[in-house]
């Protein structure tokens, strides 16, 4: 689809990054957007922002963890718009650390906004979508579903990030395969970043009742690696938002910001096949690795 003048759109993470991105593009072509985040101030700001550009916003703050959040978010589109023809399930936060000193709070706050959040969304928005298909023969959607590289890399102390975003890599895989068994309409998207400058490296500042655990020295270097990564980025997040809106209109399912990376993936495939031992990460950058180890004996 490349005609988005009165469609529908619904973004979550709207407030920043991708989410904010995606949403100015889809102004700028002339869709009807729901802008749904969990922090509300920065919600309306952006809102603001985006309805300048001439669009028809619905702002709509939900915590995309809660199962009713998002079932009202997707009555609200009903009501307010019609079914979207574009979805995207966007919000994500970030944790690092050894996977073993990850809290059962750690557990549950980032798979409840990575995974659950993705699955919701997919939930109650997919048969909206496919009884819209249904009564029209012109219609076409798209569920595009945040993952990251991470999830196709598994890289060391990133335990519960990697694990929730591999998840969201799996399910939108299922749910590509899944479409096709029912309609020709909608279709599937995954979107896998790899380091862009966005916010999720504050992720912290949205844990429900703050971060109230000591942090260990893993999760200290996860998040000085992961700040240092995501912020000196040169692909933005502008940048990834079209990628997202070209894969949809060339119905392409993978959408990659730093397809150099792949490499990495390749050698864990392989792996995998060849059933070997996993390669070490940083065989290409072993000062990295060493000085990572370093860090972590000095902590211990």
């Amino acid at each position: 689809m490349n005609d988005w003048q009165g469609k529908v759109a619904v973004i979550t993470g709207a407030a920043s990054g991708f989410g904010l991105e995606a949403s100015r593009i889809a102004a700028r072509a002339g869709m009807k957007i729901v802008m749904a985040d969990v922090q509300a101030d920065a919600l309306e700001l952006s809102a603001h922002d985006v309805a300048s550009l001439g669009a028809e916003v619905l702002p709509f703050r939900l915590d995309v963890s809660k199962a009713a959040e998002v079932e009202a978010l997707a009555a609200a589109t009903r009501d307010r718009f019609s079914a979207p023809h574009f979805v995207f399930n966007n919000a994500g936060v970030g944790a690092g650390g050894l996977v073993w000193e990850h809290s059962a709070a750690d557990w549950d706050w980032v798979l409840g906004v990575n995974l659950l959040g993705v699955a919701h969304g997919v939930r109650v928005f997919t048969p909206m979508m496919l009884a819209a298909a249904a009564a029209d023969p012109a219609y076409r959607g798209h569920i595009v579903n945040t993952a990251s590289m991470a999830g196709l890399l598994t890289p060391p102390n990133m335990g519960v990030y990697n694990v929730s975003k591999a998840a969201v890599v799996s399910m939108t895989e299922t749910l590509y395969h899944d479409l096709s068994l029912v309609s020709t309409q909608v279709r599937a998207h995954l979107l896998c970043p790899y380091f862009v400058p966005t916010g999720i490296h504050l992720s912290e500042r949205n844990r429900p009742g703050g971060a109230t655990e000591p942090v260990t020295r893993s999760q200290q270097i996860a998040s000085a690696m992961s700040e240092k990564a995501v912020t000196s980025g040169k692909v933005t997040a502008a940048q990834t938002a079209q990628l997202v809106f070209d894969a949809m209109v060339a119905d392409r399912f993978y959408v990659y910001t730093h397809p150099q990376a792949l490499g990495g993936v390749r050698t864990r495939m392989e792996d995998q096949v060849m059933q070997r031992n996993p390669t070490d990460p940083f065989h290409e950058r072993p000062e990295i690795g060493q000085r990572l180890r370093a860090q972590l004996a000095r902590g211990g």
